[in-house]
């Protein structure tokens, strides 16, 4: 993984003794809260129901074992003992005292973590596939470019004060694990016909009130050219987008206004490329950037097959080959394998981690994974470099921590934001109903019988827990004062991208769990062998699913 240097070192440092002072001012009156306001978000500072909430940055979801460990001391030292990994590859802590901000602070950048631009109307932190680097299905590793992304993104000039907030994603896989057409700008690494490395550019993704699929904007830009066109797109939207009205101030409605075509001429008439040198420089940073990332990688020893469920493990505990089946993933080196450990236990609330099983979790990534894992848009971590032979002795150590469940990518695998038990913008709780539906999908016969599912719960329009993107989404809603939820079918957030449609009116939490068991009765009543939930859905439309929702035989 990448290290900081001097240069990197130095900015944070001075970033926390900048804002030390501004909170200074600010406690002693010098500054208004209208004043105080942007200076805390630009260092991801928010002000929530009952405590400040500071967001930190996991630039594209990769973490050091020594990082993890930090997060820990500041959930024990800061906080109330745990912290929540959001669907944006950051980590949240949700009970701090304004004073202690500035050494929480010095306290990340001391192992290179930061909560710069995790808010603001500025480039937010790029995310990326959780198995970037590893994945058998990569056509090239997309972290060098991210990382080359989130140097130039950092404090430029011309992009701090954007209409609105901004996001990123990159993958360099066949299939999308990081929802590249739900951004403001996603990246696809390609390679054209003579094997020139570059990207896919889409545009004008995202959720929130108007949920938008990206648009290719570009089908090939060459590396070397991608800073100036990536420029030439924000200095439109920064030119051009609404700034009279937040919920119109993202550019896909600039881009909706525009038309795609009219977008592209924009863009194309603010491009300024590169002068050779510059375009050779970037070329350079991003060979250096490689072999930073390939020198922590593992060495394959030889061609050692995946386990499986087969008959090969017959002898394993049935646990055992569960978990193999649903956590375990093909690697790149044929001796190693990526885990998926989740973050959603019953009980839990989705994506929380306690300090304890933080430093415990640290331990098994500098034991079983070069010291490096990975946190995913789903609220989970991934372990990126495991051997094989070690899969067994690794599944125990997680079945002592209860971090052994089997189910990624299953239903119970309920993605959801902190919603109003916090967030000052929400109307409606997110973690009861996630961990109502959590406990109701437990049984491990029943899942995989029902095979994939995404179910996401978002507990405003803001979307933070990616409803709009769900097999199933829900939504909370605010009626008289009182919490309901509208739920939506039909999303999806890789390949097949597509935003769900509503199912009918809001409801109550228990009938929002009913009508979600409906739904799932109603799949496997009309499903045809071996086909998924999603699948089911567009063979027979939404209009199918809603009649079925409210059959009381299902």
């Amino acid at each position: 993984m990448y290290r900081y240097d001097e240069y990197d070192r130095a900015l944070v440092v001075e970033r926390v003794a900048q804002f030390r002072d501004q909170i200074e001012r600010y406690r002693a009156g010098r500054l208004t809260d209208e004043e105080f306001a942007p200076l805390r978000l630009q260092n991801g500072l928010y002000l929530q129901r009952h405590a400040y909430m500071l967001r930190v940055a996991i630039p594209y979801g990769v973490l050091a074992a020594r990082q993890l460990r930090t997060l820990a001391d500041v959930a024990e030292r800061f906080d109330r003992g745990y912290g929540h990994f959001t669907t944006r590859q950051n980590i949240q802590f949700n009970w701090l005292a304004l004073d202690c901000v500035p050494d929480l602070l010095e306290t990340l950048a001391a192992v290179d973590l930061h909560a710069i631009q995790t808010s603001g109307n500025c480039i937010r932190n790029i995310t990326c596939d959780p198995l970037a680097g590893v994945a058998a299905d990569e056509i090239a590793d997309p972290r060098p470019l991210a990382e080359l992304l989130r140097q130039w993104s950092t404090f430029h000039p011309e992009f701090a004060f954007l209409p609105r907030k901004f996001k990123l994603a990159l993958t360099g896989a066949k299939v999308d694990r990081a929802a590249v057409r739900f951004h403001d700008i996603g990246l696809r690494l390609q390679r054209d016909a003579q094997g020139t490395l570059g990207c896919q550019l889409l545009v004008g993704g995202g959720q929130g009130r108007t949920p938008a699929i990206g648009q290719v904007l570009d089908s090939f830009v060459p590396l070397t050219r991608l800073l100036s066109r990536l420029e030439a797109v924000l200095r439109v939207y920064n030119l051009h987008g609404r700034r009279d009205n937040k919920y119109k101030a993202r550019i896909k409605i600039l881009l909706k206004d525009l038309g795609l075509d009219a977008f592209r001429a924009a863009v194309d008439a603010a491009e300024r490329p590169d002068a050779p040198e510059q375009a050779a420089n970037v070329a350079a940073e991003y060979e250096r950037l490689c072999t930073l990332f390939s020198a922590a990688a593992p060495v394959g020893s030889g061609p050692v097959p995946l386990p499986t469920a087969s008959a090969a493990e017959a002898g394993s505990p049935p646990d055992f080959r569960r978990w193999l089946r649903h956590n375990v993933h093909p690697h790149r080196l044929p001796d190693h394998a990526a885990v998926t450990i989740t973050l959603k236990g019953v009980g839990q609330a989705p994506g929380d981690l306690d300090a304890a099983r933080m430093r415990a979790v640290a331990d098994l990534v500098e034991r079983f994974s070069c010291g490096e894992c990975r946190v995913t848009h789903a609220q989970n971590l991934v372990l990126p470099y495991v051997a094989t032979a070690q899969l067994p002795a690794l599944w125990r150590a997680l079945t002592a921590l209860e971090l052994q469940a089997a189910d990624q990518g299953l239903a119970s695998d309920v993605i959801a934001c902190p919603g109003l038990d916090y967030c000052s913008l929400a109307n409606a709780r997110s973690i009861p109903l996630a961990q109502s539906l959590v406990q109701h999908f437990q049984d491990p016969v029943d899942a995989d019988d029902i095979g994939p599912l995404s179910i996401r719960i978002s507990g405003c329009m803001n979307a933070c827990g990616h409803h709009h993107a769900a097999n199933i989404g829900i939504l909370g809603v605010e009626k008289g004062g009182r919490e309901f939820f509208q739920l939506t079918v039909g999303g999806e957030s890789g390949d097949g991208a597509a935003i769900g449609e509503r199912l009918g009116p809001a409801v109550t939490e228990d009938e929002a769990v009913e009508t979600v068991a409906r739904l799932v009765q109603h799949y496997r009543a009309e499903r045809e062998p071996g086909e998924t939930f999603i699948a089911t859905v567009r063979r027979l439309g939404v209009s199918s699913f809603r009649e079925g929702s409210r059959d009381a035989r299902c």
